[in-house]
């Protein structure tokens, strides 16, 4: 079904899976695929409440959620594990409906969905979508607004409307514009503090270590020495939005000139 070199990516991927989906014969194709790639455990669940508190257990490799249904929203199910502090978090999320319209798309891509398929789908269209998920990793976006895979290289192949375009499926973040991302995620998540605390404080921190990597890869002494500022704060007793503006602000001076809108 799969050649060796990528079923033993999938491998680890599928070891424990996590189907969340009322409809009873799309979760049952779902889980005698992800059985036959290895699958050591695999839960099925229809409701939303219930379906987080099994990936606190579970921890799922993977997890195939129906976009909507009788208690479950795909959509809020995926944000609220975004947002959580399980281990799963980051796991790659597919989501499954037959309502492949623009706005469950776009739904889908902004609540932290890695894939889509729509329902009737064939086996052959499930593995192309784990095949994807295992083998093609893609840069963890930590914001504010939104938590999840980045959203440039969605794959939306469910949808052939308005608005798709072939850069939203295989678009890779250009080494240039790395930096940029994370100086506007970094000035965003200080101008949102007051609204999330707590996910603004985790966005923070994903910014300072992705400005450090740079810094480190570029030789930019100036750069790691705010962003080592900024660390030494992050560290400490949780830091208030006024012990952090100096730091960060002092990061954000070295961003090219309109990376973001300064405001305040």
């Amino acid at each position: 079904m799969t050649d060796p070199k990528n079923a033993a990516k999938i491998a680890p991927v599928v070891r424990r899976a996590l189907i969340v989906d009322p409809n009873v014969a799309s979760a049952k194709l779902i889980a005698d695929l992800l059985k036959g790639l290895g699958a050591r455990e695999v839960v099925l669940e229809s409701e939303e409440k219930m379906a987080l508190e099994i990936c606190r257990d579970l921890d799922p490799g993977v997890i195939f959620v129906e976009h909507a249904g009788p208690r479950l929203s795909g959509e809020s199910f995926t944000r609220r594990l975004r947002r959580s502090h399980l281990g799963c978090r980051e796991a790659p999320v597919i989501m499954v409906t037959a309502e492949a319209t623009g706005s469950a798309i776009k739904g889908a891509r902004d609540c932290g969905v890695h894939e889509f398929v729509r329902k009737p789908f064939t086996v052959g269209d499930l593995l192309k979508r784990i095949e994807m998920v295992a083998t093609r990793p893609r840069d963890w976006i930590e914001a504010v607004g939104y938590v999840g895979p980045d959203r440039r290289r969605f794959n939306s192949e469910g949808y052939k409307g308005a608005g798709k375009r072939r850069t939203d499926v295989a678009a890779k973040v250009a080494p240039g514009a790395v930096k940029d991302q994370a100086m506007r995620i970094l000035a965003s998540a200080l101008n949102q503090f007051d609204s999330d605390p707590t996910q603004a404080l985790r966005s923070i921190r994903e910014q300072a270590n992705a400005l450090k990597q740079l810094a480190l890869k570029a030789a930019d002494a100036r750069l790691a020495v705010n962003v080592a500022a900024l660390e030494t704060i992050l560290a400490g007793p949780t830091p208030t939005k006024a012990m952090l503006a100096e730091p960060v602000g002092r990061v954000l001076d070295l961003a090219e000139p309109d990376t973001f809108t300064r405001t305040g």
